[in-house]
């Protein structure tokens, strides 16, 4: 069986929590949380009361006129729901700004603390940090890399701890793995590289890839050791997603200097971006040795931009957190069952992401049988040869028991049908 051209648009009219309703009649569950983004549904009563309010007072502020009361609110309530309530805040207009601003950040740090003349930035072969010319160069996402002619003589410099992009005698890769990112930053010179920025767990370039235990605090005591910078992009997996309010998280020692959010703060009711430095080393922009940064974006912090994330902070600290941390165990449990169907290569994950991998040329044809029973999922493709492929299955955080039911016996049911197929 051959790949199928993607599917086209539905037309949707309405939207009440992870669910779609179409023009013709039909509603379709939002398996992937939109682009990874809708994490607490969609028509919120809590977020559109936020925006209202600050509708009512005033829609925009200039930082240097308007005493920005609303964002220093959204910092606080940010630090404090991710467990980092000393770390000092700059807020950006999206994701691939907050990677770059946190770059900028980084790299004047590291002049400052060590005196390094050039700061360099290491990724790892399967990673995705934004879609700019300068982090589309930086990373390891092959589907998107630049010609080597446009890539600014950037690339990816070690390879990410999976079977994919890592081979190595070992059956699976473990936490000695992390010795690539040692090799790396001694081949160009620790004086030469201001930070590692990695995803603490893949996101949609491999499909939900989770690091092997003791990897991530192992890279942060390889990066000490050499006064070199971790920079966590949590874009994708911040603010629950995973099931912990941070990925690293999951693992002891893992806490880096910098730390990117982005999607699950503005939940697809806003683009707004979160870069969190840790309070010993964020002094150090303040040094009069420090560059000038860029001053902060027209729409940055925008206060109803602001006042929308704070109706999604209300949503995440109104859950059940145990009834949640007990939906995605089962989710994962569930998916982790289609493995022994034929279509099915690998299933992996963690809370409320999972990546269900096939075999080539079964992607879209899985698609439009999803489809058909009433479910959508994002797909990606990116590692190994052949390319893998797969579904990233992430539903909104808010999703009760009976929608996650729905998911699985509808995915179920997909990919039955496509083995009968084969």
């Amino acid at each position: 069986m051959t790949s199928a051209r993607p599917m086209p648009d539905f037309e949707v009219v309405a939207a009440s929590g992870p669910w779609l309703h179409r023009a013709d009649g039909r509603r379709i569950f939002d398996g992937s949380s939109g682009l990874l983004c809708a994490n607490v549904g969609q028509s919120s009563p809590k977020v559109r009361a936020r925006i209202e309010t600050q509708f009512d007072r005033y829609s925009f502020g200039g930082a240097a006129v308007v005493k920005p009361h609303i964002q220093l609110e959204l910092m606080e309530r940010l630090c404090h729901a991710v467990g980092r309530p000393d770390d000092s805040v700059a807020l950006t207009t999206c994701g691939t700004l907050g990677v770059e601003v946190a770059i900028g950040l980084a790299r004047n740090i590291s002049r400052v603390r060590s005196g390094k003349r050039r700061a360099d930035i290491l990724t790892s072969t399967l990673s995705y940090h934004g879609n700019s010319a300068l982090t589309l160069s930086l990373a390891g996402n092959h589907a998107r890399r630049p010609r080597p002619e446009d890539a600014l003589g950037l690339g990816p410099a070690f390879p990410a701890p999976y079977p994919p992009t890592h081979t190595h005698q070992r059956r699976a890769c473990d936490a000695s793995c992390a010795d690539e990112v040692a090799k790396a930053i001694d081949n160009q010179g620790a004086e030469n590289i201001a930070a590692v920025l990695i995803e603490p767990v893949n996101g949609t370039t491999g499909g939900a890839y989770v690091p092997p235990d003791g990897y991530l605090r192992r890279v942060s005591e390889i990066c000490r050791e050499r006064e070199v910078l971790v920079i966590h992009d949590e874009v994708l997996t911040g603010l629950w997603r995973t099931g912990t309010p941070l990925a690293s998280h999951h693992w002891d020692g893992a806490e880096p200097d910098l730390c990117i959010l982005s999607k699950g703060l503005g939940a697809g009711y806003t683009g707004v971006g979160a870069v969190l430095v840790s309070p010993e080393i964020a002094p150090l922009l303040k040094h009069p040795d420090a560059d000038p940064l860029p001053a902060m974006g027209t729409m940055a912090a925008h206060p109803l931009q602001a006042a929308a994330c704070l109706g999604v902070l209300d949503e995440l600290e109104s859950m059940d957190i145990d009834a949640f941390a007990a939906r995605g165990e089962r989710l994962g449990e569930q998916l982790r069952a289609l493995a022994r169907l034929e279509p099915v290569r690998d299933v992996r994950g963690l809370g409320h992401l999972y990546g269900i991998e096939v075999e080539p040329g079964l992607l879209w044809p899985l698609m439009e049988e999803a489809e058909r029973r009433d479910v959508f999922f994002y797909p990606f493709t990116g590692a190994g040869s052949p390319r893998s492929e797969g579904l990233v299955v992430a539903p909104p955080l808010t999703s009760t028991d009976e929608d996650i039911d729905f998911l699985v016996t509808a995915l179920t049911d997909a990919v039955t049908a496509l083995e009968q197929a084969l």
